[in-house]
Parts: structure tokens; C-alpha cells; sequence
């Protein structure tokens, strides 16, 4: 390992405090341990905000995310550590912590990191923005993905990045939504291929441009922000600037997942290209559209994400809808019905989703869907802070 990715002696990696009260930015690095790329970006960041720490309001904070799996150089050691932020699971370790049941390294690694930011939350001096830095196993451009919350669209709009809509809510357990739940705007980014030095310009760029979305200093104070912004929007080239998934390709170890090479992180496929074997045979595109983080690795349970363009016009569309707060009628639909103990949930007839798209859901901002027997459900971000929607 490089001097580049030197690991931090603990949890913290480092942070600046302004002498003004302001915002609190988190950040944080190489929870999935065979992404080194995050540490190395904070690093110089937060050396920039140091020396200009003159003009910083608030605080950044950089936390590392799996220790004990980046100095093995893998990815999780008993399970993905961006897989197991749900309410239930926290509630859970914590009581088994409690109790002084054996942990596991995944385990300890997350109650660290939990009590690490919480410390953080509760000493903020502002509103509180989290950032998650990743890399990705396939080469390709950096992108951004979040829960889809207009507070969180302008949070990231200002990063000239590829802004990927519904891939968070493909997931289960990962660390941005559960602290979205806990009242941040939040979002994470894939910088590039793991190895790559540019991923680690594309990270640093991203951390200042979000420190300067989140209002740590005032836009255009800094030079640095400036040439972040024109490297990113170089980067970007010809991509989209917002897309969504439409579909997650899931596997299993049994499944002998083997991705057609040659794809990039962000590759457009076209209706009927072959983009993966099985021993259940070919997968072949479905229509013209996306492929999305195809895995060239050896862990995890993602083949692809296939998404599409979403074009200025349907984000707009979107935005009025949301502010006109339209969702709050779609339980007197026939068939919907909103979940007494979830309000941010609707339970749907699986008869009538031919006839409400699941367009009409996503657009509204439901894009975690999820099958139960007859029924599917569409959830959107649910929030302490519900201002922003």
C-alpha cells in the first residue's frame, strides 16, 4: 500500500471548526475497505479548509468507515458494512452490545462509526449534510446517487456530476438513507475505478464542492471550488446529467454471475446487447437504456442496475408535484392505501399497478418498491425534518 493510502491511527481522519457557528459536513471514507480513494480525497480537502480555515462556518468532519477491512484490502470481512443501516439492525446490535453478546468485526466496526457520527450530530452548531465517498471496480466516470428529497436534489444539483435518481432506494441498509431518517441531507458519490488516481481528485473535488453546497463558506470564496467544479464537468463528458433506475439486477453466489466485460461504470446498452452470463443463461437488455455498476469484483450480491435518462423536463414536472404536496390524495385511489404505521409508505394492489405506472410514484418521489405477495409497496425518504418536502 502507497503512503497515498497511509490508514488512520482511528476512527477520525480529521476535521476543521470554524470560529462561527454554521453547518456540520460528515464525511465518510472507505466504508467498503478496498476503497481507499475517499481517504486520500478528505485528506487534501480537509488540508485546503485548513488553510483557509479563516472563512470556514461550522464544521467538517471526516470519519473511515471499515478499518479492520482496509487493512486487509477487501471489502467487508463477515458483511457489507453499507448494508446494514435499518432501524431494526441498529436496535438490534445495540441490544446485543448491551447484553455483552459476542460481536462480530462488522459489528464493532458499525457501532463505532454510529457513535462517531452521533457525536458529531450532537454538537453541530447548524443544519447537518453527510457525504459518502466511494469508488467502483469497473473504470468509468464519477457519479452521484441519493435519496430523492428536494432537499437533497439541491443539495447535490450544484456538483456538475452525473445525478443518479432511485439507486439508493434499490438498496437495503445503506448509510446515507438511514441518516437521511435521521434528519441530514445526505448523499454519496462513486468517484472512478478503485485504483485510478483521478478518483481521488474526482473525491476531493466533490467533498469541497459539497462543503461549499452546504454553506461552510460562501459560494465562489474559495479558488479551489472553482477549479473542482470545471474538473467535474469535464469528467461528465456526454452522459446525462440526471438519470434513474429502473431495475436492479440482484444475484447469489449460485447464480455463477459473470458480467460481459468492457462496461464502464455508466454505460449506455442497447435493446437486446448481451450484458451478462448466468448459469440460468444469457442476460440481454431489456430496451435501450443504462448499465449501472456492473460488478467485476468478487463480493456482492448487485450484478448491474439497469436505469434511463430522466430528462429537465420531468424533473421539473416533479419538483411543482412535490411542492403542491399531490401524494397526500393518492390513498383515496381505489386499490392504494397509505401503511398506518409507516405514512411515508403506500400499500398497493399488485392488479392495479397496470394501471397507476410506477412512473406516477417515482415522480411524486416513492421509489423504494418493494414486493409483498399481492401487494407492492412504494416508500419515499422519511424524515425527522420534513420542511423540505
Amino acid at each position: 500500500m502507497s503512503a497515498a493510502y497511509d490508514l488512520p491511527e482511528g476512527r477520525e481522519i480529521g476535521r476543521v471548526v470554524g470560529d462561527a457557528p454554521g453547518p456540520t459536513l460528515i464525511v465518510v471514507a472507505g466504508i467498503h475497505g478496498n476503497e481507499h480513494a475517499g481517504l486520500s480525497a478528505v485528506r487534501r480537502a480537509l488540508a485546503t479548509l485548513t488553510r483557509r480555515q479563516g472563512r470556514v462556518m461550522g464544521e467538517l468532519v471526516a470519519f473511515a468507515g471499515n478499518l479492520g477491512a482496509m487493512r486487509l484490502g477487501i471489502r467487508y470481512r463477515e458483511r457489507d458494512m453499507n448494508r446494514v443501516w435499518t432501524n431494526e439492525r441498529i436496535a438490534d446490535l445495540e441490544a446485543r452490545a448491551r447484553s455483552g453478546e459476542a460481536l462480530d468485526a462488522e459489528d464493532h466496526e458499525q457501532l463505532e462509526l454510529l457513535a462517531a457520527i452521533r457525536a458529531a450530530i450532537a454538537r453541530a452548531r447548524g443544519p447537518v449534510y453527510l457525504i459518502d465517498l466511494h469508488t467502483t471496480s469497473a473504470h468509468g466516470l464519477p457519479f452521484i446517487l441519493f435519496g430523492d428529497t428536494l432537499k437533497q436534489r439541491k443539495f447535490a444539483s450544484v456538483i456538475p456530476l452525473p445525478l443518479l435518481m432511485g439507486l439508493e432506494e434499490a438498496l437495503d441498509g445503506v448509510l446515507t438513507a438511514y441518516f437521511t431518517q435521521q434528519g441530514c441531507a445526505t448523499f454519496a458519490v462513486e468517484g472512478g475505478q478503485h485504483d485510478d488516481p483521478g478518483s481521488v481528485d474526482n473525491l476531493e473535488a466533490v467533498v469541497l464542492l459539497g462543503a461549499e453546497s452546504a454553506g461552510l463558506f460562501g459560494s465562489g470564496l474559495l479558488t479551489e471550488t472553482g477549479a473542482a467544479h470545471a474538473l467535474l464537468d469535464r469528467r461528465r463528458g456526454d452522459l446525462p446529467r440526471v438519470m434513474e433506475v429502473v431495475s436492479r439486477h440482484a444475484i447469489t453466489a449460485d447464480d455463477a454471475f459473470v458480467m460481459e466485460p468492457g462496461f464502464l461504470n455508466l454505460a449506455r446498452a442497447r435493446a437486446g446487447q448481451l450484458l451478462a452470463r448466468t448459469r440460468h443463461g444469457e442476460v440481454r437488455a431489456p430496451k435501450d437504456g443504462m448499465v449501472i455498476l456492473p460488478l467485476y469484483q468478487g463480493q456482492g450480491a448487485d450484478g448491474f442496475f439497469w436505469g434511463r435518462e430522466m430528462s429537465s423536463t420531468r424533473m421539473r414536472v416533479s419538483e411543482v408535484l412535490r411542492h403542491m404536496k399531490l401524494d397526500r390524495f393518492l390513498h383515496l385511489l381505489p386499490g392504494i392505501a397509505r401503511d398506518p404505521e409507516q405514512p411515508s409508505r403506500l400499500v398497493v394492489e399488485e392488479r392495479v399497478t397496470q394501471v397507476y405506472r410506477h412512473d406516477m410514484f417515482h415522480i411524486l418521489g416513492y421509489r423504494r418498491v418493494r414486493k409483498q405477495s399481492t401487494r407492492i409497496t412504494f416508500e419515499r425518504p422519511a424524515t425527522i425534518d420534513h420542511t423540505a418536502e
